[in-house]
């Protein structure tokens, strides 16, 4: 049998007489972090990025370390995989050591441990910024998750002490509305990741620190987010057809807090609804309609995550479709089907968030 090394043992040896001395200190409802680095390039961005969630130098709850340096090799069997339903190209691999994991990216060389309290990335951090946002926010995901929440696919907003998740499956456009939903005054919570923890009256979600990616459309039939797209770019969207700029695979991170201001990304709130989108691209007329999603798990299993690689369970972790039903006791679901009517839609959701 192969004998590998411990995480705690890989962590030393990378990180050995590296100086961090670049920090980023974020604060994500209750928990704290710490993201120190030896780049200050990469400081630069978590600094900008995290910018809605940075706090003063004080304890950390989790600490993380990304160095940029070249590939390593741990001399480890890696165990590919599998593309996910649909996709064709290998992204990921990873080994189990014995008191955690590490991941590799296929296409960057980039090295995620972790494993009872370590968390190191390690590779080009400074070419691959997003990559070492997602780490710090699977952290987080992985402190919700053991705590009892279950992982959604989702985004989420909310106005005051109401919160609205909206799933789809994939391309339904759950971030799209979302944003329309800012537009109008909306404060944002979370874009494609939500985790639900179960609670009387209602559901509590707790959003990432992610800001939304997204494409050219979006961005085009929305007044708040057209300076994202140069002109140039602008006019070439302006030719292609809308099912062109459906399927076209360009995204753009739109950055709440220099879209829509200050406090309009929160990461918590009471979750009073669910909108699950249903529509087509055609001309049917769009329709809102309550559902009960306990004889709806067809709908429910557009809700539903996997949790991935970088969740390591501190215990049993395999929620079903019932879990998830039973997780929305006070949450009031609704189908949102017909034609697709961003406006229509958003306008609906908007009812409901005011006059709850």
């Amino acid at each position: 049998m192969e004998s590998r090394p411990s995480c705690s043992e890989l962590v030393d040896r990378l990180s050995a007489g590296v100086d961090t001395p670049h920090r980023v200190y974020l604060a994500m409802g209750d928990c704290r972090f710490l993201v120190e680095s030896n780049s200050a390039d990469l400081h630069r961005e978590l600094t900008s990025y995290f910018a809605p969630f940075l706090c003063a130098p004080g304890e950390a709850d989790i600490r993380i370390t990304a160095l940029q340096s070249p590939v390593p090799d741990l001399g480890l069997k890696f165990t590919v995989k599998e593309p996910d339903p649909g996709k064709t190209k290998v992204k990921e691999e990873w080994a189990d050591l014995p008191d955690g994991r590490v991941v590799r990216k296929r296409l960057t060389g980039l090295h995620f441990l972790f494993g009872e309290g370590r968390n190191l990335a390690v590779g080009d951090c400074e070419g691959n910024p997003n990559q070492i946002v997602n780490f710090v926010n699977n952290r987080f995901i992985e402190r919700k998750l053991n705590d009892g929440c279950l992982l959604a696919h989702a985004a989420g907003v909310a106005v005051c002490e109401t919160g609205m998740a909206m799933a789809g499956f994939s391309g339904m456009g759950k971030s799209t509305l979302a944003l329309h939903l800012v537009s109008k005054g909306v404060t944002f919570v979370s874009n494609d990741r939500l985790m639900i923890r179960p609670g009387s009256p209602c559901p509590v979600m707790f959003g990432v620190a992610k800001h939304p990616r997204i494409n050219p459309g979006t961005a085009l039939h929305n007044p708040d987010l057209q300076d994202i797209i140069t002109e140039q770019d602008k006019e070439r969207f302006l030719r292609m057809s809308p099912e062109e700029l459906w399927t076209l695979e360009h995204k753009y991170d739109a950055l709440i807090d220099q879209l829509f201001g200050p406090d309009r990304f929160i990461l918590q709130s009471p979750m009073r609804y669910l909108v699950l989108l249903n529509w087509r691209r055609d001309i049917a007329v769009t329709r809102i309609e309550e559902i009960d999603v306990h004889r709806r798990h067809d709908l429910l299993a557009a809700f539903m995550k996997d949790t991935g690689l970088f969740y390591l369970p501190s215990g049993r972790y395999a929620p079903t479709a019932a879990d998830y039903a039973d997780a929305l006791q006070g949450c009031r679901v609704f189908e949102i089907s017909g034609g697709v009517d961003f406006d229509h839609a958003a306008d609906g959701c908007l009812r409901l968030l005011e006059k709850a």
